[in-house]
């Protein structure tokens, strides 16, 4: 904890962007739990559930190649300020749909919602080894990603307790979220600023001709590409995940908004938990020992998934998911690591939006199965299936592994200023 704390204590940019992560994340799960309930309650909610997180997955599809290129050519900061102040307009927009109860009105601010996000999430990842320095940049990633996964545990469960409070406090807190988030990114200051380092010739190159050379640059990396598939497995199960929760909660246990909050703030723990692990060994893993615990944990955590579907009641269902969820959180922030550590800085935007929209395209496929499944079969069943699924991803990481398909490439330079650079306050005018 005294490292975590450090980092925010002296590393001024750093501490604006994990303060308003803070903020606009807890408002993001806030209002999800609000949106689900709203699906909730229409005729066919399974179908809703599904119709909203398809909404979500599929501007994915768009703004992954679209965001990787603008946060490879324009300045990151201002990308991400821009993604914030829309995010705070459209999620103002949610409510209209407390009195039009129109699926289609969820669909669509759903889908404008996630189509800003990656200009955010995946701007914020490609700073981060320009705002953290060598020493810094593990706490850095695992403080990002455990700060995620707090958010979504408070706001999980202050979305089951707020639901008594009415939709509309939701969404105004939501919109409120992102203008704090955007008035945080906004400080951030730096010597050499916040526009990628790129050769000259690329800044020619169209926008098309940039994201094929993104893609070519993550099929030419084993680990990168290894890394990619690895968040496809995952996906296979989590999309899945999205509808289960919600049908969980509502439907096999009975217990409304509460027990949808309730799955999701569990869920939320066991990621905090496996942030906490993944610090530790992540400052005592060689490359080789990483490798195999990639392995391990996606073990684990498809057993434990699979687990999670077949529990009797809440409390054991909880227990399992947190156990699952930690298990991915290892190899998330494991995984995180090794990649800001090894994707070259002109890249970076790429990668990462790629990586969401190779996620979500992946969890579109999973949710469209498992909400056309939840018409023939019992959440149980289709739980216990998409837990197989997703442990398959152990068996090709560690083929991989096994062959020497994964080698470790070249580390990458972090910190682009001295030190006392990156923690310096900005000098005030008199």
């Amino acid at each position: 904890m005294s490292a975590f704390t450090a980092l925010v204590r002296k590393n001024r940019n750093y501490r604006f962007t994990w303060t308003g992560q803070i903020v606009s994340e807890v408002g993001d799960h806030f209002n999800n739990i609000a949106v689900m309930a709203l699906a909730m309650q229409h005729v066919n909610p399974g179908l809703v559930v599904t119709g909203v997180f398809l909404a979500r997955a599929v501007p994915m599809l768009a703004a992954g190649p679209i965001a990787g290129v603008l946060l490879d050519r324009l300045d990151r900061k201002r990308v991400m300020i821009a993604s914030d102040l829309t995010r705070a307009v459209i999620a103002l927009g949610f409510i209209v749909c407390i009195q039009q109860r129109s699926p289609w009105l969820l669909y669509g601010l759903s889908a404008m919602l996630m189509f800003a996000s990656p200009f955010f999430t995946a701007g914020r990842n490609a700073i981060l080894p320009r705002i953290a320095t060598q020493e810094e940049l593990h706490v850095a990633n695992t403080m990002t990603q455990t700060t995620s996964w707090a958010s979504l545990t408070i706001g999980a469960f202050l979305g089951a307790v707020g639901s008594g409070y009415g939709f509309r406090t939701a969404f105004m807190f939501n919109a409120l979220s992102f203008v704090i988030s955007a008035s945080c990114i906004s400080r951030l200051s730096h010597g050499q600023g916040f526009r990628p380092v790129q050769e000259e010739r690329r800044k020619r190159e169209s926008s098309f001709v940039q994201y094929r050379e993104g893609l070519r640059y993550m099929r030419a990396t084993p680990l990168v590409f290894g890394i990619s598939m690895l968040s496809a497995g995952w996906a296979t199960g989590g999309g899945a995940a999205q509808i289960l929760f919600s049908l969980f909660g509502e439907k096999v246990f009975n217990a409304g908004a509460w027990g949808i909050g309730v799955i999701w703030g569990f869920a939320g723990i066991g990621l905090l938990l496996g942030g906490t692990i993944a610090y530790r060994l992540g400052k005592v893993l060689s490359f080789r020992q990483y490798k195999l615990t990639i392995s391990v944990a996606y073990v684990i955590h498809g057993g434990a998934y699979v687990l999670f579907s077949q529990m009797p009641t809440i409390a054991w269902a909880c227990v399992f998911i947190l156990i699952s969820r930690a298990a991915i959180a290892v190899s998330s922030v494991l995984n995180f690591s090794q990649l800001l550590r090894h994707v070259e800085d002109q890249y970076r935007g790429r990668v990462f939006a790629t990586l969401e929209s190779l996620t979500w395209s992946m969890m579109m496929v999973s949710m469209m199965v498992c909400g056309a499944a939840t018409t023939a079969y019992s959440p149980r069943t289709i739980g216990a299936w998409a837990g197989a699924v997703t442990s398959l991803t152990a068996v090709f990481w560690a083929w991989a592994n096994w062959t020497g398909r994964l080698p470790e490439p070249a580390k990458q330079p972090v910190a682009q200023i001295e030190e006392d650079e990156v923690h310096a306050e900005p000098q005030v005018s008199s």
